[in-house]
């Protein structure tokens, strides 16, 4: 997503205002995004411990330095700008590359949607495997009896419907295996 302001640079910063009863969102880069809210300042400091505030409160000096916090990896995707955080709130991606940027951290997030899977098997369960195939077998023979009775062909025509008829019978029936 680009910045709505200058057209240049990845927007990285969402604005949410409501205006007239309706929320609507601005897309702005940080140098944009500082210049319309140059109030805002980012505070990063680390919460202080019990130990730390009242020491600090009756003078006493600190003895231990404190430790620094890792911050957490922000990736981002380097067309569009999202972070993983983005796409993990919104639930899908900003562009086409964000696949490519976030790939390391998608198997997680598919194995917690998919029950542990992070396979793509195919549109339909295993078991629909032969009911399926059997359909498109038949639709297939019922093409080539189009194409038998187009050319006047008509005795492979019959051939061909009794053919999808048993084919149908089968299915019917609930068999998967032929007659």
């Amino acid at each position: 997503m680009i910045c709505e302001n200058c057209k240049q640079r990845p927007a990285k910063v969402t604005v949410t205002q409501v205006q007239n009863g309706a929320q609507v969102q601005r897309h702005y880069c940080d140098v944009c995004a500082q210049e319309f809210h140059p109030y805002h300042l980012e505070f990063q400091q680390d919460a202080l411990s019990l130990h730390q505030l009242l020491s600090n409160w009756f003078g006493a000096t600190e003895t231990k330095q404190p430790q620094e916090k890792p911050q957490p990896e922000l990736t981002t995707c380097s067309s569009c700008g999202w972070t993983f955080q983005q796409f993990l709130k919104q639930g899908k991606f900003g562009c086409a590359n964000c696949y490519e940027s976030f790939h390391r951290k998608l198997p997680g997030v598919f194995k917690k949607l998919h029950n542990g899977n992070v396979k793509h098997i195919g549109k339909a369960p295993g078991s629909f495997g032969q009911t399926l195939q059997l359909k498109k077998q038949i639709e297939s023979i019922r093409t080539a009896m189009r194409e038998a009775i187009e050319v006047e062909n008509f005795e492979e025509a019959a051939r061909l419907r009794d053919e999808a008829r048993g084919i149908e019978e089968q299915l019917q029936s609930g068999g998967d295996n032929p007659k």
